[in-house]
């Protein structure tokens, strides 16, 4: 899957998932989530996102620790799933 696309296929689960009022071009792929500096979401919106994640994409987020770190961005969240599918590769890849 080209990045760019994956990209867009986040920013569609967070329209849609989080019922956010803007449109996926409003959402800049290095804007900041959360905060006022952000697009605005709230504990219950990261919620949302991480069942989205696991749902849409097969990755989990484990822990708020974790949470804080991957939800920053859609780019963030977009080196994370890369991550995890390339984690997720290797045992196959091995036999």
């Amino acid at each position: 899957m080209v990045d760019a696309d994956l990209r867009m296929r986040i920013k569609e689960m967070m329209v849609k998932n989080l019922m956010l009022q803007i449109t996926t071009d409003q959402i800049a792929d290095d804007a900041p989530l959360f905060g006022p500096e952000g697009i605005g979401l709230d504990s219950i919106d990261a919620l949302e996102l991480a069942v989205g994640l696991e749902k849409n994409f097969g990755v989990s987020v484990p822990n708020s620790e974790v949470a804080t770190k991957v939800m920053r961005s859609v780019n963030t969240i977009h080196d994370y799933i890369i991550e995890k599918r390339g984690d997720a590769a290797q045992p196959q890849a091995a036999k």
